[in-house]
């Protein structure tokens, strides 16, 4: 399967942005997808997970309230909408996909094992 991540662009502080991850080549809606994010020099940090059926979803508390995960399976795609954007959010956005672990909403990157090529958001203050 691929993942190809898409929607970043640069805001300014409070805005909002939609990021859409479409995926193909096998069952997407039997896997639970994530979205990560790494800014420069750190590391690739949690952001929100969405279960296989989209019922269940799990976010990084930095993000909580703020951005929303959802999915739909008919489409092969999981979105991201984040709102009232600030400067900290500025990262290289990932999604990424959960073939083999079984969790309803897995908050480590090392449970997924498809990653889609990142989409840049640049928030500015």
């Amino acid at each position: 399967v691929q993942l190809q991540a898409s929607g970043g662009g640069l805001v300014q502080a409070g805005d909002s942005l939609r990021l859409s991850c479409v995926a193909s080549g096998r069952t997407f809606s039997s896997y639970a997808m994530g979205w990560f994010r790494q800014a420069p020099g750190k590391g690739r940090d949690f952001v929100a997970a969405i279960s296989w059926s989209g019922e269940t979803t799990h976010y990084a508390d930095s993000v909580k309230g703020r951005f929303t995960v959802s999915r739909d399976n008919a489409k092969n795609t999981v979105y991201l909408q984040m709102n009232s954007l600030k400067p900290e959010d500025t990262a290289i956005y990932y999604c990424a996909a959960d073939t083999t672990s079984g969790l309803t909403t897995p908050n480590k990157a090392s449970f997924y094992d498809l990653w889609g090529q990142g989409t840049q958001v640049t928030v500015s203050s």
